[in-house]
């Protein structure tokens, strides 16, 4: 079947988490800790997921946060700087070649969806911040799948709700580990390899391959 759903996975891929940064050293934490704390909640959630069990992004994203404020911190309330970087994780702004990307692909006739491991009213909230929450049919996360992804049952909750098969959509996203577990329920996949890196070769290998969201669309046709 021809690919008529595009699927977007939204943190770091949509978003751009660079401003976070900030929001660490002005707590006194080094730069690359906000990566770090991404990730770190990330490995969290993901880990919960691998037995079944389910935390929102914020509750291990509040508490990871502390942690590493406890260790790397300014000495200052861990608690209340772990809000002060969710508040800032609530005001991201989207990647440059978002709008363009997202104008293209519905030019091709596309439907648009996202599926994050956040909450639904975030990817909301950045969608309609940025004026392009009109241009997705549907705003989708794992809360409702009852798992984070890449466990199957995410990205088949995506399925049933479009309500079309594995091979009509294709999951955009930034990491690799994501696009792997879209293959395992057979979807097609796209790497947004903005950074110009090598693959993981421990991993299914995607389906497309682009720099920037604007070339998606020419290569869908």
């Amino acid at each position: 079947m021809a690919i008529t759903t595009v699927v977007f996975d939204v943190n770091e891929t949509l978003s751009d988490l660079t401003p976070l940064s900030e929001r660490f050293t002005g707590l006194g934490a080094p730069e690359w800790v906000a990566p770090y704390w991404f990730a770190s909640t990330l490995r969290e959630g993901i880990a919960l997921a691998a037995g079944g069990e389910l935390r929102t992004f914020a509750e291990i994203g509040r508490e990871t946060a502390a942690q590493l404020l406890r260790r790397h911190g300014s000495g200052a309330d861990p608690d209340d700087g772990a809000r002060q970087v969710l508040d800032g994780f609530l005001a991201l702004p989207v990647h440059p070649d978002v709008h363009a990307g997202v104008a293209a692909l519905r030019a091709a006739g596309l439907r648009l969806v996202t599926l994050s491991n956040g909450a639904a009213g975030v990817a909301e909230r950045l969608l309609g911040e940025h004026g392009l929450r009109d241009e997705f049919d549907a705003v989708l996360s794992v809360e409702d799948a009852g798992i984070w992804k890449p466990a199957p049952a995410a990205y088949e909750h995506a399925l049933h709700v479009c309500g079309i098969e594995p091979s009509e959509a294709v999951l955009v996203a930034v990491h690799p580990w994501d696009l792997h577990g879209a293959q395992r329920v057979g979807m097609a996949t796209a790497w947004l390899d903005r950074h110009d890196e090598p693959w993981p070769g421990h991993l299914t290998a995607p389906t497309f391959t682009v720099r920037t969201l604007p070339e998606l669309a020419s290569r869908l046709d």
